[in-house]
């Protein structure tokens, strides 16, 4: 049966994790992730899972990727400095495939910049911040319910995928209250990720089917002998010299999320259908923004709302299918302009695209992006 509690943005990950299956935790606390680990600590142990406090961020998504190699579900949490620490091994995630989930309860930068105030300065280190052509999927969380249910489906998508996940929190999110009704578990749909069913040495770990994009990999410690590696592989796990291989399986990365982004690309719109005017929003902002469009509602303005959840890959097809309509879109982020960039490209120019940032630790009101919509004329300044 469904219930309802009264919980914080941060005590619904480690719920929606731990409905998810994750019943592994390496981490290091920093603010304003540092709740995430505490409910981990706690609930843990009540699940047979473990929860381990590393040195440092770095060691702490190593262990994350070693216990997913064994067959757990892992999750680390941090905050932008210790998600910068995390970048390599990240990467090593990726092209390993190793599947796991990383929450980034992002806070002010840059370094340790103020460390309980809100931002989203960490969209574009999301996409980018491990170095060489990679896949990425992350998810941002607009509301402490949504928390709950998004978290879920990151494990999800990861499980499928074998890919980490960024779960892109920010600190609104994180440290809000709010009365969720949490959906029966029994009505939760979970993933878990493919497994051969070889026994001894399997020499072909990392084959996949022509057409298809995930290997099937049974964990280490169930009676099956292969090579996990950061460097370019064959299908055996063994580092090759190949540029035709190492192309064919950085390629088959790629394609495994880029050729999969209807299923993994999500949005959120609200009174978009005849919207002259779209606002473009992620995560924290969205409270503001809908507040700001129903006002602008109410004065006969037509203003709608386009929300990503899906931050990466951008939901460009959705966004696009929008254009026509349109006669301007205005980006509110809690940054200098990070997912305004992403707007601009696919726009193109055929229309004028506004951005209203924030970057002095403080939030957005719904009445600044009003009088933000009643400017005359484009403007790209916070």
């Amino acid at each position: 049966m469904p219930k309802t509690v009264l919980m914080q943005g941060n005590e619904a990950a480690v719920e929606g994790a731990v409905a998810a299956g994750m019943r592994f935790f390496a981490g290091y606390p920093i603010t304003p992730s540092t709740e995430i680990a505490e409910g981990c600590a706690l609930r843990l142990p009540q699940e047979g899972g473990k929860f381990i406090q590393m040195e440092d961020e770095i060691s702490s998504i190593a262990a994350v990727l070693g216990a997913s190699a064994a067959g757990m579900k892992a999750m680390t949490a941090t905050s932008g400095p210790g998600f910068s620490l995390m970048q390599e091994n990240i990467g090593y995630g990726a092209m390993a495939e190793i599947p796991c989930v990383i929450v980034d309860v992002q806070r002010s930068g840059p370094s340790t910049g103020l460390p309980t105030s809100p931002s989203q300065g960490d969209y574009m280190q999301a996409r980018w911040g491990t170095h060489g052509d990679h896949p990425v999927i992350a998810l941002s969380p607009a509301t402490v319910r949504e928390t709950y249910t998004l978290i879920i489906r990151a494990f999800n998508l990861s499980e499928k995928y074998r890919t980490p996940v960024i779960f892109l929190m920010d600190e609104i999110v994180g440290h809000m209250r709010e009365d969720v009704e949490l959906p029966d578990p029994s009505t939760l749909k979970i993933n878990q990720r493919k497994m051969s069913f070889h026994d001894g040495a399997n020499k072909q770990c990392y084959f996949v089917p022509d057409g298809q994009f995930v290997p099937a990999m049974k964990p280490f410690g169930q009676g099956e002998r292969y090579n996990i590696t950061g460097l370019a592989h064959d299908e055996s796990g063994f580092p090759v010299n190949s540029s035709e291989i190492a192309g064919k399986l950085v390629g088959r990365l790629l394609d495994k999320v880029e050729k999969n982004v209807d299923d993994i690309c999500r949005v959120e719109e609200v009174e978009m259908d005849d919207a002259e005017t779209a606002i473009v929003c992620f995560g924290g902002t969205t409270r503001a923004v809908m507040d700001a469009v129903a006002a602008a509602r109410e004065a006969g303005e037509k203003v709608g709302m386009f929300r990503p959840i899906t931050v990466w890959p951008f939901p460009e097809k959705a966004l696009r299918a929008r254009l026509p309509r349109l006669k301007r879109i205005l980006t509110v982020e809690h940054n200098h302009g990070q997912m305004l960039l992403e707007v601009q490209r696919i726009v193109g120019g055929a229309l004028s695209v506004d951005f209203l940032g924030r970057i002095d630790g403080t939030v957005i009101s719904p009445a600044d992006i009003l009088a933000k919509l009643r400017e005359e004329g484009p403007s790209h300044a916070e």
